[in-house]
């Protein structure tokens, strides 16, 4: 039986006689369905679920998708912490507060630094870089090349910010809780992650059957086949801007849409915890990718973004559905929406805090788009090395500076050599990017793009 109880303090813990002594907020070990292992878990919940007492957890080191209703026979009650009277845990890790607009985020921020001046110099940032990489080198500690190596605190969010009809998360007990069983959409029946809004009235049934085109709910399958009879949509609504080898994407205006707008974010949800509904669905566009059949188009995922960005936004909310992730549509999303950026004529960015998944696939496609330019890149004349400024790298991929920077700083490529900026590539990595991009199946063909990007700033009313 493996117990992780890390940075436990033995003289907090108590061996509790009876599972009725237990209240929310006690962290204990709990075995995890599925694995041999026990992990620290924290008690959100406590209730009877079919004359049996049922438990909540929470595993303190894992992502919440893994929070679970468990039975007594789960519980490992020799090692209880007990919240203090003050609400805190004896653990030494405080139970999330909820949060209010104008304080940080409710999930860790995402390893990208906010827009500042130095950043968008682009040298002081290098040079940072390459400060750090020898102080490391002083200290003869090697410098981290893991994905969390360049963690840093986002700044205070400002106030209340929109999110392609999403807001910064309110992270109490009620939100912290899955509150859907099942849902079906189309041929799948999906568990989902987190908790959405959904009416109180649908929440207690043992599924939720969602019409695949249109995204209306239902109680039943019976009322679903009803609904079907009658829905007379084949695909999203909105324009259909891209088609190739069954993959297409649809543009929709969240004012035009509005109730598709709001069925999609609200279905989106229960998928992703980093954000919590907002309702006003006006400012933003949304890119629904489909695969199509003789059936129609099926959602795949989508993005959504802001019609106008103050911030250079390029992504607002992002999402592949959970039975096509890990089939590179995920990435097919990211290189959809800069391609969008490079119709504009613009670089951006994703808004932050990304989710887990979503910051990794950002850095997977990041650093392969990037090295793709590097190692295809021809030297200016013989026997010269061939040259690149960050500018120019930016310009090529509609990626902002600060992320071209923060990939090759996460590559460990940045060195400094006779006064200047030197990016080195190894045989290791270029095998390492030829073989990841031979598994990249599906890309998207910018010559099967048909859109016209609009001007929201000149535009009366959206």
């Amino acid at each position: 039986m493996k117990v992780e109880m890390e940075d436990l303090h033995e003289e907090d813990a108590t061996v509790c006689d009876s599972v009725n002594s237990l209240v929310e907020g006690c962290r204990l070990p709990v075995h995890m369905k599925g694995t041999d292992d026990w992990p620290l878990a924290e008690l959100i919940s406590i209730k009877e679920i079919l004359g049996t007492k049922c438990y909540y957890v929470h595993y303190v080191d894992f992502n919440k998708r893994l929070d679970e209703w468990v039975t007594e026979e789960y519980l490992d009650t020799r090692k209880v912490h007990f919240p203090r009277r003050d609400g805190t845990s004896n653990t030494g890790v405080s139970t999330p507060k909820k949060i209010h607009f104008g304080e940080v985020n409710s999930r860790p921020s995402s390893p990208i630094p906010a827009p500042s001046q130095e950043i968008l110099n682009g040298n002081a940032v290098l040079a940072a870089a390459l400060q750090k990489k020898i102080n490391s080198r002083k200290r003869k500690v090697p410098t981290t090349e893991n994905e969390d190596s360049l963690e840093a605190p986002a700044p205070p969010v400002p106030g209340p910010r929109q999110s392609g009809s999403m807001v910064a998360h309110h992270d109490d007990v009620v939100t912290r809780m899955k509150n859907v069983n099942m849902i079906e959409l189309g041929r799948h029946r999906i568990k989902p992650w987190y908790f959405a809004p959904y009416p109180q009235e649908m929440v207690n049934l043992p599924c939720i059957y969602i019409c695949e085109f249109c995204l209306k709910y239902k109680k039943s399958r019976k009322c679903l086949e009803r609904h079907l009879v009658k829905c007379n949509l084949k695909h999203p609504p909105g324009n259909e801007i891209y088609r190739k080898e069954g993959v297409s994407f649809f543009e929709i205006d969240g004012r035009k849409n509005k109730q598709y707008a709001q069925n999609l974010c609200l279905l989106a949800k229960l998928f992703l915890d980093h954000k919590t509904l907002y309702y006003d669905t006006d400012p933003f566009l949304f890119y629904v990718m489909t695969v199509f059949d003789n059936r129609g188009f099926h959602i795949v995922g989508y993005f959504s973004k802001e019609k106008e960005s103050t911030e250079d936004y390029n992504v607002a909310c992002i999402l592949t559905m959970p039975p096509y992730q890990r089939k590179g549509y995920g990435k097919l999303l990211i290189e959809f929406s800069y391609e969008l950026s490079k119709f504009e004529g613009k670089t951006g960015s994703p808004e932050k805090p990304l989710s887990d998944l979503g910051l990794l696939s950002y850095r997977s496609y990041w650093a392969q788009t990037i090295l793709e330019i590097l190692i295809t890149m021809n030297p200016v004349g013989e026997n010269e090395k061939p040259q690149i400024t960050i500018n120019e790298i930016c310009e090529l991929t509609s990626i902002k500076k600060e992320d071209v920077i923060s990939t090759l700083q996460n590559l460990n490529l940045i060195n400094y050599y006779k006064g200047q900026y030197i990016i080195a590539l190894n045989k290791d990595i270029i095998d390492s990017h030829r073989k990841a991009m031979e598994s990249r199946k599906i890309r998207i063909d910018p010559k099967c793009l048909h859109w016209t990007p609009k001007d929201w700033g000149k535009r009366a009313k959206w």
